[in-house]
C-alpha cells in the first residue's frame, strides 16, 4: 500500500513540474489556432492553409520533441556554434540575391525550395540565443569590461538586425535587437554602455523609417486611426471593428463577418482579432492569459539555472516567444503601430511556427534539466 502511495506521490510530482504545464499551455494555443485557421480556411483557397499548417505542425512537433532530447551543452560546443553561425549568415545573404531570394510583397524574406518557402530571418533568432548565449557564459566575468562585456555581442547583435533590415524586414530586426540587448542586461552588461547605444539604435531605426514611405505611412496612420480608415489604418480599423463585433461570446466559428476579405492577412498577422469576433472577449483574454502564464512560469524558473550559458539560453527562447506574442496583439488592438509579425502558435506559416516550438523546446529540456539537478560542471563545458 505505501509503495502504491509513493508512486502515485511520483506521478504526481511528475505531473505537477513546470516542463508539463508549459507543454500543456502551448497545446491550449494551438488547438485555438487550428480551430480559427480552420473557420478561416473555409473562405480563402478552399481549405488548403489549413491543411498546409497540418504538415508545418507536424514538422514543427518533431522539431521540438528533438531539441527536448539533446544535451543543451553539446549546443556549445565550437563546430556546432560555426555551423549554425555560417548557414544563418549564408542564409540572410542569400534571400537579398537577386533570382535565390524570393520577393513576396516588396521584401525578400524566402528562400524557395519547390513548393517550400523559408523565412530565414525567422531562423536567425535561435542562431542569436545560442551563440549569443555560448559568449555570456564563457566571458561572464569580462562581460563589465567595454571591449568583451559590450563591444563584440554588441557588434554581433547589430550586424544580425543589419543584415535582417536589408530584407526589409523592421518588425523581427526590432525584436531581434530588443532580445539582444535584454539578454546582455540580464547577464550585467553595464547600462552605460547599453542605454547610450540603445537610444542610439532606436535612432537610427526611426531614420530607416523615415526613408520608407511605406513604413512612416503606417506610423502617421496609427496616431490617426479613423481618419486613415479607407487608406494606412484599413487593416487595423477592420481589426477593431471584429472585435466590437465579437463581444463577450462571440458571434460563433465560421460567422464571421471579417474572414471574408474584409480585413487582409487575418489567417496569419491579423488572426488575434478573428478569434475575438468569433470566439469573444472569454476566448481571447485565454489566448492572452496562456501567453502570460508562459512568461511568469518561465521567469520563476530561471533562478534554477545553472551556469550563465543555460540562463541566457532559456531566458531567450522565453523572451523571444512572448514579447513577439505581446507586440502582435499590441499591433492588432491599436496599442502598437502596424506592423507584420505572427501570433506565436496560432498563425498561419511554416517558419515560424517551427522556430516557436524549437524555443519551447529549449526551455523544457532547460527546465528538466534543472529539475534533475544535473552537475554540468562534469561536463568539462563551463568556465
Amino acid at each position: 500500500m505505501q509503495a502504491l502511495i509513493e508512486a502515485r506521490l511520483v506521478r504526481l510530482r511528475q505531473f505537477i513540474r513546470p516542463g508539463v504545464w508549459m507543454v500543456l499551455a502551448v497545446v491550449a494555443l494551438t488547438l485555438i489556432g487550428l480551430v480559427i485557421l480552420f473557420s478561416i480556411s473555409q473562405s480563402i483557397q478552399g481549405g488548403a492553409i489549413f491543411k498546409k499548417q497540418l504538415v508545418w505542425l507536424g514538422i514543427a512537433l518533431v522539431a521540438g520533441f528533438g531539441v527536448t532530447r539533446i544535451d543543451l551543452e553539446y549546443l556549445r560546443r565550437p563546430v556546432v556554434i560555426l555551423t549554425i553561425l555560417a548557414v544563418a549568415l549564408l542564409g540572410l545573404v542569400l534571400v537579398l540575391v537577386p533570382g535565390i531570394g524570393v520577393k513576396v510583397n516588396g521584401a525578400k524574406r524566402w528562400l524557395g525550395f519547390g513548393p517550400v518557402r523559408l523565412q530565414v530571418s525567422e531562423f536567425s533568432k535561435i542562431v542569436l540565443v545560442i551563440v549569443l548565449s555560448h559568449y555570456l557564459g564563457i566571458n561572464q566575468r569580462a562581460l563589465k569590461s567595454f571591449f568583451k562585456g559590450f563591444f563584440i555581442p554588441g557588434c554581433a547583435i547589430g550586424a544580425l538586425c543589419v543584415l535582417i533590415l536589408l530584407e526589409p524586414d523592421f518588425g523581427t530586426a526590432f525584436l531581434c535587437g530588443i532580445v539582444g540587448v535584454s539578454l546582455l542586461f540580464l547577464a550585467g552588461v553595464r547600462l552605460i554602455y547599453l542605454l547610450p547605444s540603445f537610444l542610439g539604435a532606436i535612432f537610427l531605426f526611426g531614420v530607416a523609417i523615415s526613408l520608407d514611405p511605406v513604413r512612416l505611412k503606417r506610423i502617421t496612420s496609427f496616431l490617426d486611426v479613423e481618419a486613415n480608415k479607407s487608406d494606412g489604418s484599413y487593416q487595423l480599423w477592420q481589426g477593431i471593428l471584429a472585435f466590437a463585433a465579437g463581444g463577450v461570446e462571440g458571434v460563433g466559428l465560421g460567422n464571421g463577418r471579417q474572414q471574408l476579405s474584409f480585413l487582409p492577412e487575418a489567417h496569419t498577422d491579423f488572426i488575434f482579432p478573428i478569434i475575438g469576433e468569433e470566439l469573444g472577449l472569454i476566448c481571447s483574454s485565454l489566448v492572452a492569459g496562456l501567453f502570460l502564464f508562459i512568461f511568469v512560469l518561465g521567469i520563476g524558473q530561471l533562478r534554477k539555472a545553472p551556469n550563465m550559458y543555460q540562463f541566457s539560453l532559456a531566458a531567450g527562447s522565453l523572451l523571444f516567444v512572448t514579447l513577439q506574442a505581446l507586440i502582435n496583439m499590441g499591433v492588432v488592438t491599436g496599442c502598437l503601430p502596424t506592423k507584420g509579425m505572427s501570433l506565436p502558435f496560432i498563425s498561419y506559416g511554416g517558419s515560424n511556427l517551427v522556430v516557436m516550438f524549437i524555443f519551447m523546446g529549449l526551455l523544457i529540456n532547460a527546465f528538466r534539466a534543472w529539475g534533475q539537478n544535473v552537475d554540468f560542471s562534469k561536463k568539462g563545458l563551463i568556465k
